[in-house]
């Protein structure tokens, strides 16, 4: 993984870095929160590690700056704050977990393969669309920039049915069967169904093949 390490004790940065490092993971460490910002808004990474107190800008401030960005990198909090509303405050914000100081290296390293495997699971019932676009297949709701949005049920279910055959053809008898139940429609109702969900969307990610049916692909980033 790539990793961003803010941690603003020189000797425990390098233990830190040292150590993971050694599990395989790539790392850049910063001392100061205003650095570590221009980091995450200029290049991606895995996951984030952040101490609470460190200079010029804390570790809540910047999760909390850089989610304003629509970047939801998964955090770790590492700092000697124990006190309950800290560790609230850090959840609020949308951390993955909490690590009091001092810590076992070891104990980070599990706490990271926890993290690693709550982001695979959660990629397997997230399908990214486009570059804002993503779908649950857990929740059955499609967002745009990380916020939810408001589509009719049929809608749901269109979208429901191409990302469970992601990369696959949907033929209009599967939409019939599918969305409408079984119901004779034809298949201009259909399409007439599928445009008006396409004009809704800011980003259109679904495929016609004419007179055959629709399918989306899984976005992937270049």
């Amino acid at each position: 993984m790539k990793i961003l390490l803010l941690e603003d004790e020189l000797m425990l940065q390098s233990s830190i870095q040292e150590y993971l490092e050694s599990l395989g993971h790539s790392v850049l460490g910063f001392t100061h929160g205003d650095k570590a910002k221009e980091a995450i808004l200029n290049e991606s990474f895995d996951l984030l590690i952040l101490d609470i107190n460190v200079p010029n800008l804390d570790g809540f401030e910047l999760l909390s700056v850089i989610h304003d960005n629509n970047i939801f990198t998964p955090a770790i909090y590492i700092s000697a704050l124990v006190d309950i509303d800290d560790i609230e405050q850090a959840f609020d914000l949308g951390a993955y977990d909490y690590l009091k100081k001092p810590f076992h290296l070891k104990e980070l390293g599990l706490r990271i393969n926890n993290v690693a495997n709550q982001m695979i699971n959660s990629q397997r019932q997230h399908i990214v669309l486009s570059p804002n676009y993503s779908f649950s297949k857990d929740t059955h709701q499609l967002c745009y920039l990380g916020e939810p949005q408001t589509l009719t049920r049929k809608q749901i279910l269109i979208l429901d049915i191409l990302c469970q055959h992601i990369g696959v053809l949907v033929s209009f008898d599967n939409f019939r069967s599918f969305v409408w139940n079984h119901e004779p429609v034809d298949n201009a109702t259909i399409r007439a169904e599928i445009s008006r969900l396409r004009r809704t969307l800011k980003e259109d990610f679904i495929q016609n093949v004419k007179g055959v049916g629709y399918k989306v692909e899984r976005y992937i980033k270049i």
